[in-house]
């Protein structure tokens, strides 16, 4: 400014000056006089420092609830939570899982101390209970849910049975007696189990066939079974599905498709139908094509069992193949067809993780729950077994070509996020118990329930160590903006799940088992390790909110308070 305050340089060469610097020194500048805190202000200026800043491919459009380039530049500085607040150190081995209640008072978590312990989500965090399952055989606890009314807690664990034999088992617990309700038993563990209604759960059995097949069948069961009437249906079977070359269910999760059309802030920023994005729909209305394999392929292993049979000669087979093969073609004529029609508002989707190929989980199968079956009122257990002899067939399969070592599902249910090792290209997976190699980065893909399409780049950042007959679950999650995951590399990570960028690495002594939010505040973290701790991180803004010192009285007040003793 000149003597009387007109400027002497023009906004068009102080906008490109401030091009030049960084984020806290153009809010720097803007403090010293009108003109330049104008210009510091200026849409096109903090566009440009948002796309450098945080590397964001300019074809990305900006966030379709944003308000301006400035305002959507400081939600990704400051609304992440990256600052731990609070470190938690009451278990006494490495913390495997987490959980929020819906209400997010309150949070749980299991551990390999073969505890499920309950906190109070306040300004600081306190343990509210701990309940110890070893007097139930327990080796430890893998993994826990709150039902929709946030009344009972769902809590997995493995079993140690005779001959130290082990399986799953799922415990209910109340959460205002701290009781135990019922247990459940689980097999295999790593199914964990899942709420399908506030007083319903799904639990899953396995029946080997051979070597290599086997059937797992899922259940669905009253949280209450131990204390309710013997008259009353205590349980009742879901659905039974083949598996081949060593396969089981896993993991399995319920996802809510009336919620579908709620507002969900992820948009993609190309058209989901464009080449890139996959396609993977098996659906029961999708008509035969022509060239589809799957008559031929029927065709070809009938003539290979009637060949085997009549004792005409035939290739040698490994007995492997031959199994699965059998298994297969027997399985054709005993498999009923998916219930017709896509997901309605009425209907949730059953997910889990399965294969065809090999043991490690490559596949995420997806399986429509009518209305009609989300009681276990009905025909009581026994009753109609003539449909034993049957398999159900999936709605829906996604294969990954990869090894799925993690799933979560956006708030609105529509959006399914999965870390998933991949096998190298081009890889044949010749013997079912010798899976191809996995790659040290994890992929993070995101799958559209609604369209059965997969959307987004994958994201990467997170790396994972184990080979496939080592590697475990990490566990992630998903907020209104963000999605979070842990790794082995003994950090947590944030990304934004519109622009497809990682905001933040949270840091612990050991592997970052698992994440999660808050469900009413994606401002506050949580992060469990093998380190032993659980870790609250909160975002920037909210530590300086809870920070702030308080107003001190006006010193009128203050006398006047002093008059009146």
């Amino acid at each position: 400014m000149d003597e009387a305050g007109a400027a002497l340089l023009p906004d068009s060469l102080v906008y490109q000056i401030f091009l030049s610097l960084g984020p806290a020194d153009v809010l720097a500048a803007g403090l010293v006089c009108r003109q330049w805190q104008a210009v510091s202000r200026d849409e096109f200026l903090w566009r440009e420092q948002f796309y450098r800043y945080y590397q964001v491919a300019r074809d990305v459009p900006r966030h379709p609830a944003a308000t301006s380039w400035f305002e959507e530049f400081r939600r990704l500085y400051d609304a992440v939570p990256c600052v731990e607040v609070q470190t938690l150190r009451e278990h006494t081995d490495q913390v495997l899982h987490l959980s929020f209640s819906h209400s997010g008072y309150q949070f749980a978590s299991c551990s390999k101390d073969c505890t499920v312990k309950i906190w109070n989500n306040d300004l600081t965090i306190s343990l509210l209970h701990s309940a110890d399952m070893r007097p139930y055989n327990w080796s430890y606890t893998q993994f826990s849910q709150f039902n929709q009314d946030d009344s009972l807690l769902l809590a997995s664990g493995v079993f140690l049975g005779p001959h130290n034999s082990s399986s799953g088992e799922i415990a209910v617990i109340s959460l205002d007696t701290f009781a135990l309700l019922s247990r459940v038993r689980n097999k295999p563990y790593d199914v964990f189990g899942c709420w399908l209604t506030d007083t319903s759960l799904i639990s899953g059995n396995l029946h080997r066939i051979g070597d290599i097949t086997s059937c797992s069948v899922l259940w669905l069961n009253n949280a209450f079974q131990d204390v309710e009437s013997e008259n009353v249906n205590v349980v009742k079977r879901l659905f039974k599905i083949q598996n081949l070359n060593a396969s089981t269910i896993r993991t399995v999760m319920v996802a809510d498709c009336s919620r579908f059309d709620s507002p969900d802030l992820l948009l993609d920023a190309g058209a989901p139908g464009t080449d890139s994005s996959r396609v993977f729909d098996l659906g029961s209305d999708v008509e035969v094509e022509e060239g589809d394999p799957g008559p031929a392929r029927a065709k070809g292993l009938r003539r290979l069992l009637d060949g085997l049979l009549e004792g005409r000669a035939q290739p040698p087979l490994p007995e492997s193949t031959l199994e699965t093969t059998v298994a297969e073609l027997l399985a054709q004529g005993h498999t009923k067809p998916p219930e017709q029609g896509r997901a309605a508002a009425g209907n949730k989707l059953l997910i889990f993780t399965t294969g065809c190929l090999t043991y490690s989980p490559h596949q995420i199968g997806i399986k429509q729950i009518l209305p009609h079956q989300m009681t276990t009122a009905g025909p009581v257990l026994g009753e109609g077994r003539g449909s034993d002899a049957f398999f159900d067939a999936l709605d829906h399969v996604i294969d990954v070509h990869g090894h799925i070592i993690g799933m979560g599902l956006s708030p609105d249910n529509r959006y399914l996020y999965v870390n998933s090792r991949a096998w190298p290209s081009g890889s044949v997976v010749a013997d079912p118990m010798q899976p191809p190699p996995i790659a040290e980065e994890i992929d993070l893909l995101v799958f559209d329930l609604k369209t059965m399409r997969e959307v987004k780049r994958a994201l990467r950042a997170h790396r994972a160590y184990t080979p496939n007959d080592e590697c475990f679950f990490i566990f992630l999650d998903v907020s209104r903006d963000f999605v979070a995951s842990g790794a082995e590399d003994r950090h947590g990570y944030i990304w934004d799940r519109h622009y497809n960028i990682c905001l933040a690495k949270l840091r612990h002594q050991d592997v970052v088992n698992s994440v999660v939010f808050s469900p009413q505040e994606q401002e506050l973290l949580l992060t469990a390790s093998d380190d032993a701790t659980i870790k609250a991180w909160r975002s920037p803004r909210t530590v300086r909110v809870l920070h702030a010192p308080r107003p001190r009285p006006r010193p009128f007040f203050s006398w006047f308070a002093s008059q009146k003793h």
